[in-house]
């Protein structure tokens, strides 16, 4: 492409419409479009552009700031029609906002920065690809992620009704949020409520939720609350409602994550990656390596894609001095994947105190040996891990036992 006959589109993307300002290869300002964000729109600012690219004899690119988010429709709907799109990193576009030496924030201004991006960078933006599969799997990962979260703000409010109610409750219930433990709150959110009750029609009702429940821990149970005293407090038939709320809301919270489990295993099977035969690496950490790496064709080597990932150290110098730091840049939720991985690979059984994979525990003990941090070693662990899921992604094979060669660096 040559610059010159190039139409630079730059897009500034929102939930409702999009602002997209047109400019040439000497950043004159030639047209702004705005547009809602749906489909009837687009062919709007299709023709708008390409009405500006004859009169001025150009070749339209468009820039997308963020192609994934806000802007994944319309990026779609241009690389359909055979539109050149570029993916436009927002941190690229805000640094360019700040260069100016008066600072601006308007959706125009916006969406001039990212044409300017555009200009000065074209040969170095990747191209937008807003493939299906992959977004689908990031949305089924991300709404999983946030059920996870309310589950804990969830317990933690659950807790703070039953420790009152039930000062002892953790000495019989160990998991807040078991079948027994939630059938438990529903019925009896407050001691009240179990006056007249008797440990064997109590344990009856156990038995009804889980098959084989000990006799002893109805009895338990009842022993436990009368040791703790009374609890009554003024409102308690309000604060009963609150702890059966909580307890519902917990159920259902924990139906829909099986219920979003189930899917991501069925979406797993649209790709050919086999990252479950990896030791510990259950269907869930697949389904986040590969819906936050996305196509692994887009990474050259095993060395991008660790960057990408944070795993790999950046250098910092100056006139020949300087040192290599650990980063916080990358996709830190692949990073946290990696992170998770490698603790896992390097654990000991509580019981037999044996490393859970030898190769790994060996190699993670030699990195201590020869003066590195525990957490220096895991991130040379970490780089290992992303290594071999670079080449089980890349050739689709089943995982290998990974032999440590001491001659291999970690680091690109």
């Amino acid at each position: 492409m040559v610059r010159e006959k190039l139409l630079y589109v730059g897009m500034d993307l929102h939930k409702a419409g999009h602002t997209a300002v047109l400019v040439n290869c000497w950043n004159e300002h030639l047209k702004t479009i705005t547009v809602e964000n749906k489909p009837s729109d687009f062919i709007k600012l299709w023709q708008k552009v390409q009405r500006v690219a004859q009169r001025h004899d150009l070749e339209p690119v468009y820039g997308l700031e963020n192609a994934y988010g806000y802007g994944r429709s319309l990026a779609v709907w241009l690389i359909e029609r055979g539109a050149v799109v570029k993916d436009i990193n927002p941190a690229l576009a805000y640094d360019q906002r700040k260069s100016a030496p008066i600072m601006q924030k308007n959706d125009e201004y916006d969406a001039y920065a990212v044409a300017t991006v555009l200009i000065n960078q074209l040969h170095k933006l990747p191209d937008a690809k807003p493939e299906d599969a992959y977004w689908t799997l990031s949305q089924l990962v991300s709404r999983r992620g946030i059920l996870v979260k309310e589950g804990i703000r969830l317990k933690n409010g659950l807790h703070d009704h039953i420790c009152v109610a039930y000062p002892s409750y953790h000495r019989f219930f160990s998991a807040i949020d078991g079948k027994t433990a939630m059938y438990f709150w529903k019925t009896y959110p407050s001691p009240g409520h179990l006056k007249g009750k008797s440990a064997d029609e109590l344990h009856s009702e156990f038995q009804t939720i889980v098959r084989g429940a000990r006799k002893d821990r109805a009895a338990f149970i009842l022993d436990c609350i009368r040791a703790d005293g009374e609890t009554l407090r003024d409102y308690q038939e309000s604060r009963d409602f609150i702890t059966r709320s909580y307890a519902r809301c917990l159920e259902n919270q924990k139906e829909e994550i099986s219920f979003i489990e189930a899917e991501i295993k069925r979406m797993l099977e649209h790709f050919p990656y086999k990252l479950t035969t990896i030791p510990g690496v259950q269907t869930v950490t697949a389904a986040k390596l590969i819906a936050g790496i996305g196509d692994i064709s887009r990474f050259r080597n095993a060395n991008k894609l660790a960057r990408y990932c944070g795993v790999a150290p950046v250098t910092f110098s100056s006139s020949g001095k300087g040192k290599e730091v650990s980063t916080r840049q990358g996709n830190r939720m692949v990073n946290g994947v990696f992170y998770f991985m490698a603790v896992t690979m390097v654990s000991l059984s509580p019981g037999t105190r044996k490393p859970f994979q030898p190769i790994f525990r060996e190699y993670f003990e030699r990195k201590i040996s020869q003066g590195k941090t525990p957490s220096q070693a895991l991130v040379c662990i970490m780089r290992r891990l992303v290594t071999i899921v670079y080449g089980m992604m890349k050739n689709k094979t089943e995982y290998r036992p990974f032999e440590p060669n001491e001659q291999t660096p970690e680091n690109p």
